[in-house]
This record gives structure tokens, C-alpha cells and sequence, in this order.
């Protein structure tokens, strides 16, 4: 039996940036825990990450270097050798012909900081281009363009602590409870410590954070900038603004000041569609508290308005001199769990390593000379929506990408399909091959993922730790900096021949050593940070430089900012209305946002069955008067189309929404959601400073899908491998979802729908994969009708289910797989022309607490016999380990009915 090690490192999700203690045989990681010294989450973990260790199966996993050598060919494995230097000599042969702004790369904010490192000089230094982004772009890059203009540095001036600390907490355009999980328990904890705290919440939702607000703020999409001048307005009209710190350590109030009179409290109600008294309200609770904090995320970043909405967030701090002090300060929260570590190694196509910009000359100088080559690129970079406009144009001809799924995540998904498609040459470096964007590489190289490299990432409070390896990657798969240098050496024989590499690397601490220095005397300074310093002494925040005890846990203290007269800026932006608007032929405003228990593409965690649990498919929810209106029902498939095409999938009547809008989660793309997912309907547009795109505001229109032929089926056993057989079976399909299902028993679990039977030829592919064809399985067929059943019955329980013409009894089955039994009255239905199920349907239901299995049905049963949140937490343990789970269960406490004794 080999000892259990443990081996403490960093979760690969959001930018809480938890510690986590990994416990692995040197060889398989078997579990998860949180790490109770690590400062960001002191132990805790939510629902995704304390199921790190079910994720990332061997299945869905690249292993080998893949290359194809025609567009209409397949891949065929490769070796590394023969791999890179193919890349290089394409890389090398399109510079020449073309220019080095010929070739791109679009990288992640999931890689560590010594992978972004190495990207960045491989663009600049050696390719000699500025064409490098990262999907950051897509989450944090108005946030960057907002800390800049107003204060001078992209830097967030709180910590963590501060949430603890407040007196009154702004949450905007975030679904805190969701996104960032363990924070919001730190802030539960701490309301529950001091009640009198108060807290706002800015979401044309009502979430999960909602349930914790005072102040529920539902505007209307798009008008926080009019909201936040709102505000200003009335803290300037009471006298609830610190005009001496205004006098003294910024500039531009005036301007802002005559902007901001003409937003008066009865046109700001109307704007924003809420009313005045809610308005003031809002602006009492922040003139009047001792300390002020907001947090933000996704809501105000991903905006044609984006930068705006942030400086005029910032303004607010900056007018009540809320700054710099113990629960004071704006605090953007990042979205990925190292999009940090990419601001600071300038991994985005405008900036440099350590705070620079591309636009400067004396930057570029000064990277230039520490980097020992001539110069730097001075033609501008494209951000992440021109990058693939330019390779769907042809002016890329050579497109890198690493560790991101773009052909999922990005807006307008057709276009970014047809650009990846036609583009002569994609690299695509990834852990995981079943992601959408791995369809389109003619050469894919494997990558390590959590768990398996080392380095480093920064969160959202600027404080950087040391993620550790604890297994070996599988197959072949290399560290992301290690095949990035790898690369750049061949490159640099064809390009730079003779010279000394730039690329000499053997291990990431090199790398961090070799970066580091270009932080030395910047805002963000990391000369005194080491990995021996790290381990020695755990997480620390920037800047920290050289010869310091400890790294600044809040910034501008002293009221100095790091712009060229030391004072803050307020920015005098107008509210404008978003770019697209509703009208009578897209009359809804479709918002995009997260699930609970997933995390982007769902590379990694739509490989766990468990993840699906809470919600297990793609649904687009409306408001009831929506549904009536249209003449729906939830269940229904529905046809959603935007300006940029359509999509079919069931709705559900979602009372958190306004009549108007519609919410449909971002995780979605065509692996899980037959036709390109959730991005197929939003839209392009980007902010013009931060360049970040629209991705809460598109224009659509609902109407009934007339699909009356319809399949359910679900399979147990080599999920990723049955996955990626069926998965292609589909195309013609208008509706289909494939996800998984089952706790123990992972499953094959899919849905779809045409407008007529299909071919009898593909229902028998379809039973073949399914194991539903020969064996011991109990079948009906009636031609006549096109239906089918068919059962796989093994050891007295259901393995396998297909409904074919009919699927009224998928609920019923279904609910008998997950209790491992096959019911009596199963044959008699089966050889029987009925729909119905006997005695009716029932369901296995949601999964309401994903880290102890406590179902929906399970809670309201407790609730119908009296027990309360206590009773809940004790009976059930739901509630007792993440806590997501908590405020649905809050909910229901208020709406199911309760026993009443006699």
C-alpha cells in the first residue's frame, strides 16, 4: 500500500486563489482538503473546488502530440521532436513571407505566472510582435482600464479582510455567492458577527447574494454608469462627501461635478428602473457609513461600457474619501484564478512586463535592454475580438493558443468557428482534447494541468503563492513554460541563428527569478518574493520589494497614487445606453452568467458527473409573464434567436428576472449544447478603452420549437469514451444535450429533439454505443408511431435506458437507475404501447448540497415535518461543508409548506 502524501498548492478556479492540500500516492491525486494556513481561505472550499480530485479524467485528457498535415485530414500522433519543430518551421516560414504580425497567440488566465512570463518574450522579444491577449480580455480588462485612469496602476488597494471589516459593502454586477464562493462565506461570517453591517447588491438578478442584501438594487442591464452619477448627485446634495480629501489628493471634480448635476435622483430612478426612495436609500447607507467597499465583477467589466462603469465606481471612493482605510476601497474581484499574474507579466496585447505599456517608448526601452534584444514591437497589438477578426479576415495565418477554449467562450460564436476553421495553421496547447476549440488544431500539444506543474499566481488581493507539483503529468503531457521554451528555442535557430537563446530555462523558478527584476521600483514591486521566501513564510501580497519584512496589505494609505502628480483622477464619463438595444424583433435583453458548481468551458469539470448535479443542463430561464405571454410552459424547447443566430433549448419560468430580460448560464458550448452554446447569441461589440467585450447584453426573441420527435437516453460507464462516440451522432439533430448524471455511477445522459423520426439506420448506431442493442435488454417497438423503449437490465438494476418517438417515462426510469433497481411493473409497461409510467412518474430530483448529496426532495421533506435551518444542517448535514447550498435552502424555508401538529 503506498503512503498518502500531501502536497500543498493553489485551486485552478476563480481568483479567490485558495490554498488547497492535495493528497495524492506520488503517482494519483486521491483527494482534496483546504488548506487552513493558507490566508486567502483558511480551510474553506466551495463545491468546486472540494471536488478537484473527481475531475480531469484520463479519458478527456490529451496525452500525446497530435499533427495533421492537410486541413481535410485527421491527426495522427507525433512525437515532441518532430512536433516542435514543425511549429517552428511554419512559425518561421509565415514570419518571413508575411510579417511577425502574421502570427498571434491567445493565452489564459489559468496559467501560472512563469508560463505567461514565457509567452510574453516568445511574442515580443523573439517574434517580434505585440499580437499576444489573453482571455483575460474577456473578464478583467476594464477593471485594468478603471484602476489605471483613475489611480494610476492596475492595482486593487484591499485585501480580503477588508470584507470582514466594512460598514457598508457595495456588491455590483456580481453573483458573489456563485463566483466567488468562499468570499461570501467570509462576508456571511462576518454579518453574522456584526448584524449592523450593511450590504447592497446591484443585479438585475435577484441571486443567491441577494439573500444577504439589505438593499436589493435590480436595474435595468446596462445603466450602472447612470446609477453610480445617481449616487454622486445625492452624497453631493446631503454634504456626505470628504472635500478635503478631494482638495488634497485628487483632481478633476469639477468636470465630474457639472456632469453629474444633470443626473438628478427622478431621471436616475427612471434610467435604471428603480425607484427614488431605493436610490437614496443606497446613497444614505454609503455618505453615512464610517467605512465603504465594493466588489464587482463580470456585471460592470464585460460592457461596451465597461471602463466608464468602473471609474465611475472608483469616483465614489474617491468623493467620500473611502480609500486606502481599514473595509474601505474598490475591489474588483478577478474573475480567473491567475488573470493577476497576466496583468503583471503584461500578457495583454497593450501591456509590458511590470505595469508597462506598449505604447511607451521608454518601456519598451527598458524591457528591450533587460531583455538584451535590439527593441520591442511599437505597432499595436490586437485585443482578443480583432485577433480572431484578423485570423477570419487572413492577416493571421498562424494562431497559438494555450490553455483557453475560444471556439466556447468567445461572442459571435460562428464567426470565431469559420475564422478557426480557414485559418492555415492552429496550435492548440491543452490538458484537455474535448474541448471545442481542439476540433480546429493541426497541431495539439499536451499540456500539464492542476496538480501536475509548478509555479506561481497572484488573487484578486494581490498576494501570490507557490502552486506545487504533487504528481506527474500523464502520457507525455509537459508544463505549459516548458513546451513555450521549447518552442522558442527552435524558433529562435531559424530566426536568430548563432545568437545566445533567450530561452534558457530549466526549471519555472528561473523563469519567476529572470521576471521578477522588471518589477523592481513599479507599483507592483515582487524583487524581495522567492519560492524559498513563499514556502518559508506562505502567500504574500505585492508589492513586496527587496529587503521588506512583509508585503502592503491596503494601498494610497498616504493618499499618494502612482500617476505623474500623485493625485487620483475622477473621471467625468456619460452614461450611455448599451449598443444593442431591444426592439420588436428582439424585444428580451439576454443576461449570461454562472452556475454554482461549474467553471467556464467545463473542460475539467464537465468531466465530473458531480458537477452536474445542481443543474445538469443547458435552460434558458424567463420571467412567468414572459412564458404567458408567448404561450409557454417551463419544459418547453423554445428557439432563441439573437442577430447572430439561433439556438434551441427547454425554458423555465425564473421569477428572479424582470419581465423583459432572459438568463442563460455562459458555461454552455457545442460539446454539451448541440450549436455552438451560449455564445452563439452575444454579440462583439467592445468597451473602445479596455477593447473587453459585450457579454451581458444581447438582443433576442423566444418562440415555441415545433419538435415533436423526441430521444432521451442515459448509459452508465466510459463516459468520455461513449461521449465522444455519440456526441457526432447529433448534427442533425435541432435540439440535443449530452452531460452527465450519477454520483456513484457516472452517466451518459442525453436529450434531443427533431421535427421527425431520423433514419432507423442512425437508431441503430445510436443503440450500438449505447449497449442497448443485443444482451440482456427489454425492448417495444411500435413503427407505426416511431417509438421505441429499450432497457438494459444487469444484476436487477438498470444500466441502460433509450426512449425513442416517446419520453414520458424518462423521469420514472431515470429515477429507478439512481436507486439501483429494476421495478416490477417495469416489463409489463415496456411491452405495453403506454406512455405513462405505472402509478405515475416520479424523479430523482436536483442535488441541492453537491459535497454531502443532500437532494431538493430531501430538504423539503425535512421542511414539511418542521425542521429549520439548524434542524436542516443537523438531520441532513446539508449546508455543513461549503455552504453553497445555504441560500436556495433559505428559500425554500419561506416557500415549501411546513406540517402543522394537531
Amino acid at each position: 500500500m503506498p503512503d498518502i502524501q500531501t502536497t500543498a498548492s493553489t485551486c485552478c478556479y476563480c481568483g479567490v486563489g485558495c490554498g488547497v492540500l492535495i493528497e495524492h500516492d506520488a503517482q494519483q491525486i486521491l483527494g482534496v482538503r483546504g488548506d487552513p494556513d493558507h490566508p486567502a481561505n483558511f480551510g474553506r472550499l466551495c463545491s468546486k473546488g472540494s471536488t478537484l480530485h473527481l475531475t480531469g479524467d484520463l479519458d478527456a485528457r490529451a496525452l500525446y502530440p497530435e499533427l495533421r498535415l492537410g486541413k481535410q485530414l485527421a491527426r495522427s500522433r507525433s512525437d515532441w521532436d518532430s512536433a516542435l519543430d514543425h511549429a517552428a518551421s511554419v512559425f518561421a516560414e509565415t514570419i518571413a513571407e508575411h510579417g511577425p504580425d502574421s502570427v498571434a497567440f491567445y493565452i489564459s488566465g489559468q496559467l501560472l505566472t512563469e508560463d505567461y512570463y514565457a509567452f510574453n518574450k516568445l511574442a515580443r522579444a523573439l517574434v517580434g510582435s505585440n499580437n499576444i491577449d489573453s482571455n483575460s480580455r474577456l473578464c478583467m480588462s476594464s477593471a485594468v482600464v478603471g484602476y489605471k485612469r483613475s489611480l494610476g496602476a492596475d492595482a486593487p488597494p484591499c485585501s480580503y479582510e477588508d470584507i470582514e471589516l466594512s460598514d457598508c459593502l457595495l456588491i455590483a454586477g456580481s453573483n458573489m455567492a456563485y463566483a466567488h464562493p468562499v468570499l461570501f462565506r467570509r462576508l456571511e461570517e462576518a454579518r453574522a458577527r456584526r448584524p449592523e453591517m450593511k450590504i447592497i447588491v446591484i443585479d438585475p438578478r435577484r441571486t443567491d447574494t441577494c439573500e444577504l442584501a439589505d438593499l436589493h438594487l435590480a436595474i435595468q442591464p446596462g445603466s450602472d454608469v447612470a446609477l453610480f452619477h445617481g449616487l454622486l448627485h445625492i452624497l453631493m446634495w446631503e454634504g456626505w462627501i470628504d472635500r478635503a480629501f478631494i482638495e488634497a489628493h485628487t483632481d478633476g471634480f469639477d468636470a465630474l461635478k457639472a456632469l453629474v448635476r444633470d443626473y438628478t435622483p427622478v431621471l436616475v430612478a427612471e434610467l435604471c428602473g428603480i425607484s427614488v426612495d431605493e436610490l437614496q436609500a443606497c446613497a444614505r447607507m454609503i455618505g453615512s457609513a464610517p467605512s465603504f467597499l465594493s466588489l464587482w465583477c463580470m456585471g460592470l467589466n464585460q460592457s461596451t461600457a465597461g471602463s466608464a462603469k468602473n471609474s465611475a465606481l472608483i469616483n465614489l471612493h474617491l468623493a467620500t474619501g473611502q480609500i486606502g482605510k481599514p473595509g474601505s476601497g474598490p475591489f474588483s474581484l478577478t474573475g480567473q484564478p491567475n488573470a493577476m499574474g497576466g496583468r503583471e507579466t503584461g500578457s495583454l496585447s497593450n501591456l509590458l512586463p511590470g505595469h508597462r505599456e506598449t505604447g511607451n517608448a521608454e518601456h519598451r526601452a527598458e524591457v528591450a535592454g533587460y531583455w538584451g534584444v535590439e527593441t520591442l514591437p511599437e505597432a499595436p497589438g490586437l485585443s482578443a475580438i480583432e485577433l480572431f477578426d484578423a485570423v477570419h479576415d487572413g492577416r493571421i495565418k498562424a494562431l497559438w493558443i494555450a490553455c483557453t477554449n475560444p471556439a466556447q467562450s468567445l461572442p459571435d460564436q460562428t464567426r470565431i468557428h469559420e475564422a478557426l476553421a480557414t485559418c492555415p495553421f492552429v496550435v492548440v496547447q491543452e490538458a484537455f482534447f474535448t474541448t471545442e476549440t481542439c476540433r480546429y488544431a493541426d497541431l495539439l500539444l499536451p499540456a500539464a494541468s492542476w496538480g501536475e506543474k509548478e509555479g506561481s499566481v497572484t488573487n484578486s488581493e494581490r498576494r501570490v503563492s507557490h502552486v506545487r507539483r504533487a504528481v506527474p503529468a500523464p502520457g507525455e503531457a509537459r508544463p505549459d513554460w516548458a513546451i513555450t521554451c521549447d518552442f522558442a528555442r527552435r524558433l529562435e535557430q531559424r530566426l536568430r541563428p548563432g545568437q545566445p537563446s533567450l530561452f534558457d530555462f530549466a526549471a519555472p523558478e528561473a523563469l519567476f527569478e529572470e521576471y521578477k527584476q522588471l518589477t523592481r521600483g513599479r507599483d507592483l514591486d515582487l524583487t524581495g518574493l522567492s519560492y524559498a521566501l513563499l514556502d518559508a513564510r506562505g502567500p504574500q501580497q505585492w508589492p513586496f520589494p527587496e529587503g521588506a519584512s512583509e508585503g502592503r496589505a491596503r494601498l494610497y494609505a498616504d493618499g499618494i497614487f502612482p500617476t505623474s502628480d500623485g493625485r487620483a483622477h475622477f473621471i467625468a464619463d456619460a452614461y450611455r445606453a448599451p449598443k444593442e438595444k431591444r426592439d420588436a424583433r428582439y424585444p428580451l435583453t439576454l443576461n449570461t452568467g454562472r452556475l454554482r458548481d461549474q467553471w467556464h468551458g467545463m473542460s475539467r469539470t464537465g468531466t465530473s458527473a458531480r458537477a452536474f448535479g445542481h443543474v445538469e443542463a443547458a435552460v434558458l430561464g424567463l420571467h412567468p409573464d414572459e412564458l404567458s405571454r408567448r404561450r409557454l410552459s417551463s419544459g418547453d424547447l423554445v428557439k432563441v434567436r439573437s442577430r447572430r443566430g439561433s439556438l434551441v433549448l427547454p425554458v423555465q419560468a425564473d421569477d428572479s428576472l424582470r419581465p423583459g430580460q432572459a438568463w442563460l448560464p455562459m458555461h454552455w458550448g457545442d460539446r454539451f449544447l448541440k450549436g455552438l452554446g451560449s455564445n452563439l447569441l452575444t454579440l462583439p461589440a467592445f468597451d473602445p478603452l479596455s477593447k473587453q467585450p459585450e457579454l451581458k447584453h444581447a438582443g433576442i426573441e423566444v418562440s415555441k420549437a415545433e419538435l415533436p420527435w423526441q430521444l432521451f437516453a442515459l448509459v452508465e460507464g466510459d463516459v468520455q469514451k461513449r461521449f465522444e462516440a455519440l456526441r457526432p451522432l447529433f448534427e442533425d439533430f435541432a435540439y440535443a444535450s449530452l452531460t452527465l448524471t450519477g454520483r456513484e455511477r457516472p452517466a451518459l445522459l442525453i436529450r434531443a429533439a427533431r421535427a421527425e423520426a431520423p433514419a432507423a439506420e442512425l437508431l441503430a448506431r445510436l443503440d450500438v454505443l449505447l449497449g442497448v442493442d443485443h444482451g440482456p435488454v427489454l425492448a417495444y417497438d411500435d413503427p407505426r408511431r416511431t417509438v421505441g423503449k429499450r432497457v438494459r437490465i444487469e444484476q436487477g438494476r438498470i444500466t441502460a435506458i433509450r426512449l425513442a418517438g416517446e419520453t414520458a417515462a424518462r423521469d420514472w426510469l431515470r429515477a429507478l437507475w439512481s436507486e439501483g433497481s429494476a421495478d416490477d411493473s417495469l416489463r409489463r409497461w415496456l411491452l405495453a404501447p403506454l406512455s405513462a409510467p405505472p402509478g405515475g412518474s416520479r424523479s430523482a430530483g436536483k442535488t441541492l448540497c453537491n459535497c454531502l448529496n443532500v437532494s431538493e426532495a430531501a430538504v423539503c421533506a425535512g421542511i414539511a415535518r418542521g425542521l429549520d435551518l439548524d434542524g436542516l444542517k443537523q438531520e441532513l448535514k446539508c449546508g455543513t461543508s461549503c455552504g453553497s447550498c445555504v441560500p436556495e435552502i433559505k428559500r425554500l424555508l419561506v416557500t415549501q409548506p411546513v406540517a402543522v401538529s394537531a
